[in-house]
């Protein structure tokens, strides 16, 4: 059985491998995952299955009526199963709970059908700039 946490407990190591498996690379130099979670966000969704880091969600805010869904990831193996769903659910009610009035996504044009179909959000505009 799987279980989705809000804020749920996952080390560094676990959430870098998860990502890397999901977004094919071999680690990051950035500041610490956890140390990250606790002063950005909202809160973050954790998806076990039999104690295995599966799936995370980070939601980020502003402090104020808007939050935003980054690094949404399902193992690789597990995709497809309606993990990233459930995960998506949970922060979608998480933020609402918490008082936002919206709730934003970014993704490549391969995941619209997975966020804008399965999770419910609408397509709209965006910018982005490379700073990098």
């Amino acid at each position: 059985m799987i279980e989705i946490t809000w804020r749920g407990s996952a080390t560094d190591t676990e959430i870098e491998a998860l990502h890397g498996a999901a977004f094919g690379h071999g680690g990051t130099d950035e500041v610490p995952w956890n140390a990250r979670l606790e002063r950005h966000s909202l809160g973050w969704v954790v998806a076990r299955l039999e104690g295995r880091l599966i799936g995370f969600c980070n939601v980020v805010t502003d402090g104020g009526d808007h939050a935003w869904l980054q690094d949404v990831i399902v193992e690789p193996g597990q995709q497809g199963r309606g993990v990233g769903r459930d995960v998506v659910t949970l922060a979608t009610a998480q933020s609402a709970a918490a008082g936002c009035e919206w709730l934003h996504v970014d993704f490549d044009d391969d995941l619209r059908g997975f966020y804008v179909e399965v999770c419910g959000f609408e397509s709209s505009g965006a910018g982005l700039k490379q700073l990098r």
